[in-house]
């Protein structure tokens, strides 16, 4: 019953460190099941999606040590079992991460069918589609995936119908032990394959072109525990660009910890809005703007401008002069944060797979209820510059993907706090 409250118009300034990402330590802490032995990741955010997967991994068998706060050593030298519960998986989509390096491992894998946020039907039918031409059969039943690779996995030529992640992500752990040379084509190009390409590389693996539209993996016999960093959140820094941009003070906001070359697309349309942004050491300085220009978005996988950063640019847009147009090309259930931010004043009207964004004076505080994980960072960021208090209710999204969110606000000066409500009383 905990919510977030957070007073408005109070002006923010200094620093704030992003933590590690959260889509690439997912897929790392996966990938560790490729290397028995010890692997050390760096950076991990301490998030609840990370405590899902570590929860995975030793339902398999992982041993995980808790350096600190930001560092895990993964053992998975007694790693015995090749299911991912659906118990666990219904939490987190990303679980469905472990099937690839399963399959390099064992040649098996049982997987319950994927949950995470309410953003769509998130098929996996991709992955499914590519595993199978590296030789893998699969049976569905009683709400499992069973995949099993009886002859092996054997390197092959795999295209993608759309350049998904997760898939991408799928398809290069299962190949770094395939027999002979798999290419993917249509590759998802995120920062964060770029990052598990280069800790599979550092562990004996063969890959070339990550980053690109075509990767190329040269199977190799057998990989080795590393220590790897995991790479910076660019959809947090992005979160905190937004609300620098709305509420900075006169000395603005220094968003480190990150590459801002990840988040080029991004960057690019919030200059086009108006709002000023320095290239500094490790990340940004950002500078509030007085006045938004209305914006064209389309989200697109990487490098167009990421779905992740939809709702936190739509609080942007419900402020400029101007009608905006968002169009989601990813995730067909998106746009519920919309109905929330026009509890708050927002004009916005949705139709299919667009929003259409009237510009508005300002924001009204009130309560409102986080949808999914960005939907619900960007609610508290349109609360610090609302009239009055909003209250954002299940924030249980937001701790999936925003390590300490309130108190890294609160350091800047926001007026935020977590307050937990007492139990509704049955009637």
């Amino acid at each position: 019953m905990d919510i977030i409250r957070v007073e408005g118009g109070h002006a923010i300034e200094g620093r704030v460190c992003v933590s590690g990402a959260k889509n690439s330590a997912l897929k790392l802490m996966a990938a560790t099941l490729l290397a028995p032995g010890k692997t050390t990741l760096e950076n991990v955010p301490n998030i609840s999606d990370v405590h899902v997967m570590g929860k995975v991994l030793k339902r398999m068998g992982a041993v995980i040590e808790v350096v600190d706060e930001h560092t895990l050593i993964i053992d998975t030298s007694a790693v015995d079992s090749w299911e991912a519960p659906y118990e666990l998986v219904a939490k987190m989509r990303a679980s469905t991460a472990v099937m690839g390096p399963l399959l390099g491992r064992f040649g098996c894998a049982k997987i319950a069918m994927p949950g995470g946020c309410n953003l769509g039907a998130r098929k996996i039918d991709m992955h499914i589609l590519g595993l199978e031409a590296l030789g893998v059969e699969f049976d569905t039943d009683h709400g499992y995936i069973h995949a099993t690779a009886p002859q092996g996995l054997e390197g092959t030529s795999v295209t993608l119908e759309f350049a998904s992640v997760g898939a991408t992500e799928n398809l290069i752990m299962a190949s770094v032990k395939a027999r002979g040379t798999t290419v993917i084509d249509n590759a998802a190009r995120e920062p964060e394959i770029v990052d598990l390409a280069n800790m599979l590389n550092e562990m004996g693996a063969r890959i070339t072109g990550a980053g690109t539209p075509v990767v190329t993996i040269e199977g190799v016999d057998e990989l080795h525990p590393v220590t790897h960093r995991v790479v910076g959140d660019r959809i947090e820094a992005g979160t905190f660009i937004v609300a620098a941009a709305l509420m900075a003070g006169p000395a603005g906001v220094e968003v480190v910890g990150f590459n801002p070359h990840h988040l080029g697309m991004v960057i690019k349309k919030f200059e086009t809005m108006g709002i000023q942004i320095e290239r500094i050491d490790n990340g940004v300085r950002v500078f509030r703007c007085e006045q938004f220009a209305p914006v064209d978005i389309q989200t697109l996988p990487f490098p167009g401008f990421p779905t992740d950063m939809q709702a936190q640019v739509m609080v942007l847009s419900a402020l400029a002069q101007g009608n905006s147009i968002i169009t989601e090309n990813i995730f067909e259930n998106r746009f519920m944060f919309a109905s929330e931010l026009v509890r708050m004043g927002a004009e916005i009207r949705v139709e299919g797979h667009h929003a259409m964004i009237h510009g508005v004076d300002g924001f009204s505080g009130a309560q409102v209820t986080s949808p999914d994980l960005r939907g619900g960072a960007a609610l508290v960021i349109a609360g610090l510059i609302a009239d009055g208090y909003t209250e954002v209710s299940a924030i249980h999204h937001i701790y999936r993907g925003y390590e300490r969110f309130v108190e890294k606000l609160s350091n800047l000066g926001a007026s935020i706090e977590c307050v937990a409500l007492p139990d509704p009383i049955d009637d």
